[in-house]
């Protein structure tokens, strides 16, 4: 298990936790959270042994294999396959070893390198890492491109294949649903309940929070504080500690003034000098209770758009897409003020083609689109985050949108999204993409649009952020259309639903929990298709099984002899038992010269007992949890 004790991390003059304590059990899967900059990276570095503790201990089991994804992608002319596969170090090094004997000609040396090879799965690791790039969104054919062909957030994803892949005791993800889509994040979500290790996760995603984790590791004040379930039973828990924090800090107020005023009453008459002498220690012993925070620093809502046209864009019988590539066809759609809609469809259905056609970025191949001339189109995309200068600060870029609008003005502006003071001056090229991506929505919302057009903007920004603009947009009066992986966003924010697939763009009659069915059912329905047949033969399902089956061997393996370890001390227990309850049979025990003898009998048979019951409770729950890996990995128990 993990275990921080009584640990302190200082970067510069600032502690990022300070004498505080943690405990991770094996398997357990957690939730990290907390505000920006309070130090869930600088733990994920500590657990990497990337930094050491100022002050306490922290223990982490040194045989655990420790995965977490790379933050780098170098522009490498190697297929994304062999890459992904490029993570398992042990293998490639197996792989040269196994060479390196044939060519040697070592028969003896060659067998054990197969044995070991098979051992952790070198047999299957390319299909393997096949289906890790197909949930991630790859098709066969960008399998095979370089890597120096994906932009950066696909790279990202190889790097999250990379982590996926490894044999992992623990598994560190740090917002790994950034540059994902809603179909990606959903299959990640259900490989992550998968995994039989132990995971951390940094997310500002509440959906998959609350899908995946069991508890929740909470970092305020410097503090390491646990709860116990997901994301919103922690917010629960939170906030019924806040209020009784509240409650106590307002109570000791009270209490507090009751003595100053005492005191400051009667510091000086003799009479009661010695009382008021009394409560002035009192006061000064008192520990401070703090008034409870929860306020954010982020609130703005979108300024009222100057007119609401009726209707804002109509599209009849369009065509869109790229050269020769056709991506939607005879489009017909009609936008009108109050619209609120959530864009769904697999990962390259054209969601993304589809918003910027609304947008103007993109023209149609064919048919009428019209937009009314009085439409102020607001519009959203990660792209968009390069476009800001990098030498100019946020108050530069507000400036020219406003340029006879007072600097007071667009000071308290651009406080309302989290650029406060000096940060509203500082240039733009060292900021995160969290802070990007606020600047790019605080330069659409001053513009009053009136048709919001927003792609994945919740990428990047962090729980409080996501609060504040889900709470701007539910204001909203003009028409709005969606496209994010944030599932919370979507329900919060749109009335209904429309579905780009196969070309087509229609509604979707149903909710999210419905999109996700619709969602494996195509999936099914593709994979069983004529092209997928060879994966369906008998042969290769066999194959699969067996791959699945070595799989669940190697990630099972330390609770596995764990097992044997109690059946063998439930085994000797029972046979001690059994001993001492055959020679309790003999008749001459129970005579008076041997009392001392029974006694010490008896006390054996009450320790061994126990020490059975103990064990084969141990034995049932890991036993237990055996068999819900096997069932996460589709195996069939044995009889």
């Amino acid at each position: 298990m993990i275990v921080a004790n009584n640990i302190s991390l200082q970067r510069g003059s600032k502690f990022l936790l300070a004498d505080t304590s943690l405990t991770i059990h094996p398997g357990q899967k957690v939730g990290l959270v907390g505000q920006n900059g309070c130090g869930k990276s600088s733990l994920f570095a500590l657990l990497k042994q990337q930094l050491h503790v100022d002050a306490g201990d922290l223990s982490i089991p040194s045989k655990w294999a420790i995965a977490s994804v790379a933050q780098e992608t170098p522009a490498l002319e190697r297929r994304a396959i062999d890459y992904v596969i490029d993570g398992d170090e042990e293998f490639r090094q197996l792989e040269q070893d196994i060479a390196a004997a044939e060519a040697a000609n070592q028969g003896e040396l060659i067998a054990t390198l197969h044995t070991k090879m098979d051992t952790i799965g070198g047999y299957q690791i390319a299909t393997k890492a096949a289906e890790l790039l197909a949930g991630l969104g790859f098709s066969e054919s960008s399998q095979q491109q370089s890597v120096s062909d994906f932009s950066g957030g696909w790279r990202m994803r190889l790097n999250l294949a990379q982590a996926l892949l490894v044999r992992s005791d623990l598994l560190l993800l740090d917002e790994p649903t950034n540059h994902l889509d809603l179909d990606t994040v959903v299959w990640l979500e259900q490989w992550l309940k998968r995994y039989p290790g132990t995971l951390i996760l940094i997310s500002h995603d509440r959906d998959f929070l609350d899908n995946i984790v069991n508890r929740i590791v909470h970092i305020e004040h410097q503090k390491l504080n646990e709860y116990t379930g997901g994301y919103s039973d922690f917010e629960q828990m939170r906030a019924t500690h806040l209020a009784q924090q509240q409650a106590m800090y307002e109570k000791q107020q009270r209490e507090r003034a009751h003595m100053q005023s005492f005191v400051d009453r009667f510091r000086y008459k003799a009479s009661k000098a010695k009382q008021a002498q009394s409560r002035l220690k009192a006061l000064e012993r008192m520990e401070v209770i703090n008034q409870a925070h929860v306020d954010s620093q982020f609130s703005f809502r979108f300024r009222e758009p100057d007119s609401l046209p009726l209707p804002l864009l109509t599209m009849e019988k369009v065509s869109a897409g790229y050269q020769d590539k056709t991506i939607l066809e005879q489009v017909k759609f009609n936008l009108v003020p109050g619209s609120r809609i959530g864009l769904l469809g697999r990962n390259g259905a054209g969601k993304s083609t589809f918003i910027k056609l609304l947008s103007g970025e993109l023209k149609a191949l064919a048919g009428n689109v019209e937009i009314n001339k009085m439409a102020k189109v607001g519009y959203f995309a990660q792209h968009q985050l390069e476009t800001l200068r990098s030498e100019d600060s946020p108050m530069q870029h507000l400036q020219r949108l406003a340029p006879t609008t007072s600097e007071a003005d667009l000071r308290k502006y651009l406080g309302s999204f989290g650029f406060q003071g000096d940060k509203a001056l500082e240039a733009v090229a060292p900021f995160s993409g969290g802070e990007k991506a606020r600047l790019v929505l605080a330069l659409v919302v001053w513009q009053k649009p009136n048709l919001l057009l927003l792609d994945e903007p919740t990428n990047h920004l962090d729980l409080e952020m996501r609060h504040a603009l889900t709470l701007a947009l539910q204001e909203f009066t003009g028409a709005m259309i969606i496209v994010s992986h944030d599932r919370a966003l979507l329900r919060a924010t749109t009335d209904e639903f429309y579905l780009v697939d196969s070309q087509r763009v229609s509604p979707f009659d149903g909710d999210l929990d419905d999109y996700q069915q619709w969602l494996s059912q195509a999936n099914r329905a593709e994979n069983s298709s004529p092209s997928s047949s060879n994966a369906n033969n008998p042969v290769n399902q066999r194959k699969e099984q067996k791959r699945r089956e070595a799989e669940f061997r190697q990630q099972t393996k330390a609770l596995r002899k764990e097992l044997e370890s109690l059946e063998k001390r439930s085994n000797k227990a029972q046979q001690s038992l059994d001993e001492i309850e055959q020679k309790m049979a003999e008749p001459e025990l129970y005579e008076a010269d041997n009392k001392a003898t029974l006694q010490q009998y008896l006390q054996q048979q009450a320790q061994l007992k126990n020490e059975l019951e103990e064990t084969e409770l141990a034995w049932f729950e890991l036993q237990e949890e055996l068999e819900q890996q096997q069932q996460a990995f589709g195996i069939e128990a044995k009889p």
